[in-house]
């Protein structure tokens, strides 16, 4: 008789521990290209390791998670936020019995196609280009076919389901991805709350009352509650949810952020012009396609039009990045 692989141990521990209606890496529904098997890892925990090695996903360092280029050392960037939701929805998974390698791997990967400046380039490049754009769809475009110079990830379906399907509108085919796609509205409630504290924007106290009496009067109480409310709601179910209690502050703690924070002028103050800057991009490099990396170019050839692939290249960029090529082309260099 063969000797097990270390993979194969794993996943044997997994039969063991997970329960019955987790994400299994033996019954993953495959990558897009057959690949041969790691030894020691399984396929999740493989998907995993690939997202935090990427190029795309160090640059979310540098990206935009609310307030643009803000004041202090200790805003959240999306990258911060990409853990904090990571760190979330493990600790949901592991309490649940469900694949932790799989919940980290849609968690670490579900913001890689961020455009710089957050949501405010999303809106431009959705505006401008014809196609369209979504940071979930980009995403995924990102791990399938432009990480790598255009070779992509060749991730497992259910990462590259999770990753597509992290939005409020989405529908995840695995528990792991429902816990993410929770776990996401929790990190930025808990975070953008803390920098908007942070910011002078709020106050712990603006919390109003129907809220905080169900979810709780500080930011950790209410991140604590968050997550004991989903895995006592899920608790041996094959189901991701909420009380009905919770669910309906959540909804009223949203209203409120949008209000008070995403909406509010003094927070996004800086936003119109981020808007310009990007725009201001994607009109020169639709008109200069010959400067684009050439395995972009060569997307053309594959059938995606141009409009694509500048949206593929500006929202690749950091803040830092876009930041430093508008200057390039748009400011004379006795300006600057």
């Amino acid at each position: 008789m063969c000797k097990l692989t270390i993979r194969e141990e794993l996943e044997e521990r997994e039969k063991e521990i997970l329960a019955p209606w987790a994400g299994f890496s033996v019954n993953s529904k495959g990558r897009l290209h057959d690949e041969e098997q790691c030894d020691i890892r399984p396929v999740f925990q493989r998907d995993r390791d690939r997202i935090l090695h990427c190029k795309s996903f160090r640059r979310l360092q540098d990206k935009t998670q609310v307030f643009i280029t803000p004041d202090g050392d200790h805003y959240r960037t999306r990258l911060t936020h990409t853990l904090e939701v990571s760190q979330n929805a493990r600790t949901i998974a592991k309490a649940l019995r469900l694949n932790e390698d799989l919940t980290e791997a849609i968690a670490l990967g579900h913001d890689l196609g961020h455009t710089p400046f957050g949501h405010a380039g999303e809106r431009v490049l959705d505006r401008v280009c014809p196609e369209g754009f979504d940071h979930s769809k980009q995403s995924l475009r990102m791990v399938d076919i432009l990480e790598k110079d255009g070779q992509g990830l060749n991730l497992t379906y259910e990462v590259r389901d999770g990753i597509l399907n992290h939005q409020t509108s989405g529908h995840p085919n695995t528990l792991e991805g429902q816990i993410v796609r929770l776990a996401d509205k929790i990190a930025y409630f808990h975070h953008d709350m803390d920098d908007a504290i942070r910011g002078g924007i709020l106050a712990e106290n603006d919390v109003p009352e129907d809220i905080a009496c169900v979810l709780g009067r500080t930011l950790n109480d209410r991140l604590d509650h968050f997550i004991h409310d989903i895995i006592t709601a899920s608790a041996g179910k094959p189901v991701i949810k909420m009380s009905d209690e919770t669910a309906e502050a959540m909804m009223k703690f949203r209203s409120f952020m949008f209000e008070r924070v995403y909406m509010n002028p003094e927070a996004k103050g800086e936003e119109h012009k981020a808007e310009m800057l990007v725009e201001a991009l994607y009109g020169y490099y639709l008109e200069h396609i010959d400067l684009l990396p050439s395995y972009l170019q060569a997307r053309m050839d594959q059938g995606d039009s141009k409009e694509r692939i500048v949206c593929d290249h500006i929202s690749s960029m950091t803040d830092r990045f876009a930041i430093a090529r508008y200057k390039e082309i748009y400011v004379p260099k006795t300006w600057q």
